[in-house]
């Protein structure tokens, strides 16, 4: 093994704090910071110390390691990109206010990319000419730009991160199936290797595009995603992906339509609380507005309103909320009381369990007024069925119908069947084996490279700091000279002897500090193995403790360097 250079304390670029930061929220940022590992430069914006830069650092190296394996090829594409791409695919409007963009001195519009498939398709396009040219998977590892509204959680919701971006290019769908499998795989072992405990879930593509996509979710109390999995099957999604099958039922015998009089009852609590009926016998009709135009979306009453799956159902399309103006440009929409029997120029989109024949109670479009036994493809119709509800515990399972467990994770990994929407808007092709143009296919894989640093952290922390796995840890033993000058020549002594057997080292020699100041600092940074020279270096006798299990053993100076080396 290579010599490892002795990290030593006395001399590191970081500091320990004793407090949390007081913007901190989840459990990442306190320790990252508290640790010594990053600083905040500005809102979303962080910059990464010695230590924490040498944890990122092995998390690319594992990424990468498993990205060759797949015969992907490294490249490094710019950050700052031109618009005439992003415009060719729509991205540059469709983006919205997270795309960062700024113009140069003569007035030529640029952006900081969020995601590079514009960029990798015409280098592509530029350097492959032929059906022998392909297939190929290029890469890079790269820092990656989304103007957060609300950047927060530390590392894990930032404005600027670093990401690894892969891209395999085929000539036929087979091909990017094997590609897709390919990079499945490889993202299952960067997870295992890392130490993660992880997910894969069935996700939509949302702005990407594209037919098949999946996520790699780490399950974490921060998360900002939720998944359901199925406790009976290999049932797993993230929860925006779900979606159910329409069963109409028979209406044969449920009566006409009729209106009923519920003065004071505009909330779905106060109209099933005046008739005595349960809320999910009651129609809920939310309305918003899709680019200027409004949109009514049903769901039984009893149930939330998705809006992350009302935007991805309408996107790149612009969703907002309707407002008083709205309500009084249009008197016919009560609010409180609106039906979609009888709605004039509104679109209306609802929820599979708002099938044809299902009869419910909704607004009859009048104050204080509801109608009853309202069926569904007989008294109004529905222009498209979008499961848009929020998904609850104990809901069916979609495979075989057992109750859903949902959790809350960090997303760390996603993969895309993209097909040719960006080859078709950028002319994407080569010459096929009979000598005609072939258009190729696409498909977008990702990981979260700062962003699995900040799930270790919250999968891997207790109650006393971070504890890294030995793949990603800043180093494999952290020494400890609990003590005066004889603690510290010991320490520093048997540091050199592990550093020439290839071990990392960081080994804590500052100056008047406390030796319980010291093992506080060896729990918080969280390295994997700690070895303290004590209160019996003078005999040539050092504990070594297991940061993960608390274990601990005195072992004489060799036994521990041997033990550490083995």
């Amino acid at each position: 093994m290579a010599n490892a250079p002795v990290q030593r304390m006395s001399q590191l670029m970081a500091k320990t704090l004793r407090d949390d930061p007081a913007d901190a929220e989840v459990l990442s940022h306190k320790l990252l910071v508290r640790a010594g590992y990053v600083r905040r430069t500005a809102a979303g914006i962080w910059t990464w110390l010695p230590l924490g830069k040498k944890v990122l650092a092995n998390v690319e190296r594992v990424v990468r390691e498993e990205m060759d394996a797949i015969g992907a090829q490294e490249v490094l594409l710019p950050a700052l990109l031109p618009r005439e791409p992003y415009d060719a695919t729509g991205r540059w409007d469709e983006y919205g206010p997270e795309l960062f963009r700024l113009q140069d001195r003569k007035g030529g519009d640029y952006l900081l990319g969020p995601t590079h498939e514009e960029i990798f398709t015409l280098m592509v396009k530029d350097q492959a000419s032929s059906y022998k040219d392909l297939p190929v998977i290029l890469y890079q590892i790269q820092s990656k730009f989304r103007d957060e509204a609300r950047p927060r959680a530390g590392i894990l919701r930032g404005r600027e991160f670093l990401m690894k971006d892969s891209y395999s290019f085929d000539l036929e769908d087979e091909g990017l199936a094997r590609s897709y499998a390919l990079h499945r795989q490889a993202y299952q072992k960067v997870f295992e290797r890392l130490g993660l405990d992880y997910r894969i879930c069935a996700a939509t593509a949302g702005a990407m595009g594209g037919s098949k996509s999946e996520e790699f979710l780490a399950p974490a109390e921060a998360g900002e995603d939720t998944f359901a999995d199925c406790p009976n099957c290999d049932f797993a999604a993230n929860t925006e992906a779900i979606s159910y099958e329409l069963k109409p039922v028979d209406a044969a015998g449920v009566p006409a339509a009729e209106d009923i009089p519920t003065p004071d009852t505009p909330t779905i609590e106060t109209l099933a609380a005046s008739l005595g009926v349960e809320a999910s016998a009651t129609l809920k009709n939310l309305l918003v507005k899709v680019d200027g135009e409004i949109v009514a979306v049903g769901v039984p009453g009893d149930r939330e309103v998705d809006m992350g799956k009302v935007e991805a159902h309408f996107a790149p399309a612009a969703v907002e909320l309707v407002t008083e103006a709205d309500f009084a440009a249009r008197p016919d929409l009560v609010r409180g009381y609106v039906g979609p029997q009888g709605l004039d120029k509104v679109t209306y989109i609802a929820d599979p369990r708002v099938a044809p024949g299902t009869a419910w109670i909704t607004g009859a479009n009048r104050a204080d007024t509801h109608a009853k036994n309202v069926v569904a493809g007989r008294d109004f119709e529905v222009d498209a069925h979008v499961d848009v509800v929020v998904v609850q515990e104990g809901d069916p399972c979609p495979k075989c119908g057992t109750g859903l467990r949902l959790d809350r994770a960090i997303e760390i990994g996603h993969i895309f069947q993209l097909g040719r929407k960006y080859a078709d808007a950028l002319k994407l092709d080569v010459l096929g084996q009979n000598g005609k143009p072939v258009r190729v296919t696409m498909g977008s894989y990702g990981i979260g490279v700062s962003r699995a640093v900040a799930a270790l952290a919250e999968q891997t922390a207790d109650d006393k700091g971070l504890c890294w796995p030995a793949e990603v840890a800043p180093a494999d033993v952290h020494v400890v000279a609990a003590g005066k000058a004889l603690q510290t020549e010991v320490a520093l002594d048997v540091s050199e002897k592990l550093s020439a057997a290839g071990v990392r080292v960081l080994v804590d020699d500052r100056p008047g500090v406390s030796p319980g100041v010291k093992f506080t600092d060896s729990e918080l940074i969280g390295v994997p193995q700690i070895l303290v020279a004590g209160r019996r270096a003078a005999e040539g006798i050092v504990e070594l403790k297991n940061r993960r299990t608390g274990d601990r053993e005195e072992l004489t100076i060799d036994e521990a360097v041997a033990r550490l080396t083995a």
